[in-house]
């Protein structure tokens, strides 16, 4: 009966073994892969500032986490102190191997942009607009520019008809201590 008992664990240890051996591994982790790393260096709380004109500094703040919606996914919370709201999600797109950015504010604006690293230019990241409410000719930009560890410069420029870009607003981002 021993015999028998330790026959039946030995061909229940092997048969475990030889199942472990033939399965397959798991798949990796969704959004796993180094582009969906590419907009790390936003995440975080910030203060902002920008010229509102009249020799004044228009200040802002922007929250951006990537945990709202699960790791893929980076998720802006923009707010000024005159009540201007707006959100934005951000995704990679295995696809079309680019970023989309889909932007909502409290002014009615609706943008969705996409774009990623600008090549050859280090510490550059361009969305360009595919899709704005009002005229599908619009043709913006925005562009991360200068990143280091604590400050950015983020860039949100409109297409000219010769061909080159004009600023339209140009915000000094600032990393929240803590």
């Amino acid at each position: 009966m021993i015999k028998l008992a330790a026959g039946v664990l030995a061909a229940t240890i092997f048969a475990g073994q030889v199942q472990a051996q033939t399965q397959s591994p798991s798949p990796p982790a969704p959004c796993s892969t180094p582009e969906y790393r590419q907009l790390d260096f936003w995440v975080g709380d910030w203060d902002l500032s920008f010229d509102a004109g009249n020799g004044q500094v228009g200040k802002a703040s922007n929250r951006i986490t990537r945990d709202e919606y699960g790791s893929c996914v980076v998720t802006e919370h923009f707010t000024q102190p005159n009540g201007f709201k707006a959100i934005s999600v951000s995704i990679f797109d295995q696809q079309k191997q680019a970023w989309r950015q889909t932007w909502v504010d409290n002014a009615g604006g609706v943008f969705v942009l996409e774009g990623g690293p600008v090549v050859d230019q280090a510490h550059r990241f361009e969305l360009r607009t595919v899709e704005a409410r009002g005229s599908p000719k619009l043709i913006r930009r925005m562009i991360w520019e200068d990143v280091r560890a604590d400050t950015l410069v983020w860039r949100w420029q409109a297409l000219q008809p010769d061909g080159s870009w004009k600023d339209q607003w140009v915000l000094n981002y600032k990393r929240r201590p803590g």
